[in-house]
């Protein structure tokens, strides 16, 4: 176990994230060496300035197995990969933290399976980067740690070096007591994230079910202050008596720079291109999400299905692009799931397509940025229906690129962004069929006053709490300014 006298490094404030804002690809050549490419993203989009004004250092693995190169330093950001075996990789990652924590997290939508053997290499996998944390930072340094893959790691971190102030954000939702408790290690896991002296969380019912949940399960006691996304938070006191700041901090995106790209003649130009590449429909629905079982694809095309069997949208005149970006593939719930997604696909055109004329475009692929903000443009109706999310950026991600201030949105009330987005969104239980069809087909058919109406009032919150406002706020509550 490494302790705080052997290993101090010089890095004021550190980020802890399961992957590192550059990925390790390898070489296409045979012998070659492998290269650092840039992994494009909110969270490193937020960081990486503060990161790099402040000399920090970013810790993470480098997203293939079994390598283990040196740290480095990116132009003025330390990078410090965090090694991961091709063994671990299944039992930490494929197994505990997305067949366990995933579907438990996300309100048992699937079953979560319990597996001694993930645990074991959940908790070393945290453990190593506990210890490349503490070798990386300066005395008294801020140290973020990010979401459920490193739940362990603030207190291992706090048992390593007491000296450091600790935060930790969760990405997914956390669930309430009656599903929590059902974890084997369910108490490790809370002192795990008890370390902390601050721990995000995306909305105030999230935040709430850990406050509720560290006093029922541990010695923990908390307080009964309401939480909300303005600022107030609350707090649990941990049983070696610090306090613990609990609070909603919803992460956004880089929504001024999306705006500025929905506005280029080029995007315009790109978005006409695809709705005459759909064959000019009156209406463009549009789905875009990793290919998972939380996101709800199955019941929009369900939806769409019973819309056009009924006659309530004209197949003529209709289309839905549905992207699903691969996810995890190797996972046996992903892996079934993508066979019924495409099976419900094909079923869907085979009944309402005509020859040359899908109802539905499929894209299993991942799609370029400028492409995604182009489809945003063309969209007239974005259909966001998660079962359970702990924000969903794709949501905000439209609002911000409809720059025409056109465009619908229908949202699930499960998803974090419908707390943000309710004067807008056509806000939805995606478990309701007969409601995300009635939503759809009144987002359709809504006249460009009301559309407008509801896309400014979205904007207007995008626009102005974009992610580096939710960076900014969160290591503001870890005592980080300027």
């Amino acid at each position: 176990m490494t302790h705080a006298e052997d290993d101090r490094g010089s890095s004021e404030l550190v980020v802890v994230a399961n992957r590192l804002p550059v990925d390790l690809v390898p070489s296409g050549d045979e012998g070659g060496q492998p290269e650092w490419r840039r992994s494009p993203g909110g969270l490193v989009t937020a960081l990486e300035p503060t990161l790099r004004a402040r000399g920090g250092t970013w810790v993470g693995w480098p997203g293939v197995a079994d390598a283990e190169p040196e740290p480095f330093d990116d132009d003025g950001m330390g990078i410090r990969p965090v090694p991961i075996t091709a063994d671990e990789l299944a039992d930490y990652y494929e197994g505990f933290a997305n067949a366990t924590l995933w579907p438990l997290y996300h309100d048992v939508v699937a079953t979560p399976r319990f597996e001694r053997s993930w645990w074991d290499a959940y908790r070393r996998v945290n453990e190593r980067f506990a210890d490349a944390s503490a070798q990386v930072a300066a005395q008294g340094a801020t140290v973020w740690v990010q979401d459920y893959q490193l739940q362990l790691v603030p207190q291992l971190l706090r048992d390593r070096r007491p000296d450091l102030r600790i935060g930790f954000f969760l990405h997914i939702p956390f669930p309430p007591a009656e599903l929590f408790a059902q974890l084997p290690w369910r108490r490790p896991v809370l002192e795990g994230l008890l370390g902390a002296d601050v721990v995000g969380f995306q909305t105030a019912g999230s935040a709430e079910n850990f406050r509720r949940v560290a006093a029922r399960l541990t010695e923990a006691t908390a307080d009964d202050a309401p939480i909300t996304t303005d600022g107030a938070s609350g707090t649990v006191t941990a049983p070696d008596g610090r306090t613990i700041a609990v609070g909603a901090h919803p992460i956004s995106v880089d929504s001024g720079d999306l705006d500025a790209m929905a506005r280029e003649d080029a995007t315009a130009e790109r978005a006409a291109t695809l709705r005459r590449e759909l064959g000019d429909p009156e209406t463009v629905l549009l789905g875009v999400d990793r290919l998972d079982y939380t996101k709800g694809i199955d019941v929009r095309l369900q939806a769409f299905s019973e819309i056009l069997r009924d006659g309530r949208l004209d197949p003529e005149r209709t289309v839905l692009v549905q992207i699903a970006t691969p996810s995890r593939e190797r996972v046996e719930h992903y892996a079934e799931m993508r066979d019924e997604i495409e099976l419900t696909v094909g079923r869907i055109n085979g009944e309402y397509a005509s020859v040359g004329n899908p109802v539905i475009h499929y894209v299993h692929q991942p799609v370029p940025r400028d492409e995604l903000v182009a489809f945003y443009r063309a969209a007239d109706v974005m259909l966001v229906t998660p079962y359970r999310d702990g924000m969903n950026l794709v949501a905000k991600e439209y609002v911000a690129s409809r720059a025409d201030g056109d465009g619908a949105l229908v949202l699930s009330e499960f998803a974090g962004a419908a707390d943000e987005l309710a004067a807008g969104a056509f806000l939805v239980n995606p478990h309701d069929l007969d409601a995300v069809e009635d939503a759809i087909v009144e987002a359709a058919g809504l006249d460009t006053e009301e559309v407008r109406r509801r896309m400014d009032a979205m904007r207007e919150q995008v626009l102005a709490h974009d992610v580096e406002r939710w960076a900014t706020g969160f290591l503001a509550a870890l005592g980080v300014t300027g």
